[in-house]
């Protein structure tokens, strides 16, 4: 068997109806993985699963739409995916929130709540929704899309790194708790990436060259970049790595130029 093969296994992927979840959603269904399509709306989910389909077969991934804030819409994602899949091998939990960019001194308490709650809280409540299975399977790959922020400092996102640097810690304690029962939890920290999502940062000339400038290789990446990085954490090739975060990052936090 392919060290990366993914035959036979099933995958939820949050926030993969487009930028780096749909990128992972489409490269495990490239390696023989069923999908779960999950996102908040209904119809861009749709679509994705629809390129999945035509391009891997029907039936190769389906579609349970979600919102992460709401602790019920994820239990509905797991119970649907037991439901009409018969089981969950992989977890990537991708989707995220950031609704403010500027100084800390200027963020709501709102608007820091969100952030967390978001970003790890309910990280915490569907990996604790899906491990139970995989606890008794003594088997299954948990990977939580954090980012470099969590490892660097920033004037206009510090909220949304500080709840990224979060994410690397729960991934290490919830790595200590499921390992004895062959459970692997792992982080992708990407660095600056051509997404939706990161728009306000990528779309400014001036953020984007002081990005570039002390990146090695002188570029933001791309969504299927991080791809092949998730590929190798839900697949046969990292069974034995736990509790730890692959950066992909073009090189940014090596600290050239500085």
């Amino acid at each position: 068997m392919s060290l990366f093969d993914l035959t036979g296994k099933v995958a939820i992927v949050t926030g993969s109806s487009r930028g780096i979840g749909r990128a992972i959603a489409e490269a495990m269904a490239a390696q023989g993985a069923r999908l779960v399509i999950s996102s908040r709306k209904a119809e861009a989910c749709e679509e994705a699963a629809a390129t999945i389909n035509d391009r891997h077969g029907e039936g190769t991934a389906i579609v349970i739409p979600a919102n992460i804030s709401s602790k019920e819409a994820l239990q509905h994602l797991a119970d649907e995916t037991r439901r009409q899949l018969g089981r969950i091998d992989i977890l990537v939990c991708n989707a995220a929130s950031n609704p403010y960019y500027g100084p800390m001194s200027g963020i709501s308490d709102e608007q820091f709540r969100k952030i967390f709650e978001n970003n790890v809280l309910a990280n915490h409540w569907l990996i604790n929704m899906v491990a139970p299975d995989m606890i008794e399977r003594k088997e299954g790959s948990i990977i939580i899309i954090s980012s470099i922020g969590g490892l660097t400092s920033s004037t206009t996102i510090g909220a949304y790194n500080v709840s990224k640097a979060a994410d690397f810690q729960l991934a290490r304690n919830l790595a200590a708790e499921f390992g004895p029962s062959g459970v692997r939890v792992n982080c992708i920290a990407p660095g600056l990436i051509r997404t939706d999502f990161a728009r306000a940062l990528w779309e400014d000339p001036e953020t984007l060259k002081a990005v570039t400038r002390h990146t090695p290789m002188r570029r933001i990446g791309e969504p299927n970049e991080i791809a092949g990085a998730a590929i190798f954490l839900a697949a046969p090739a990292s069974t034995f790595m736990t509790g730890q975060t692959i950066i992909v990052d073009g090189g940014a936090t090596t600290g050239a130029g500085l």
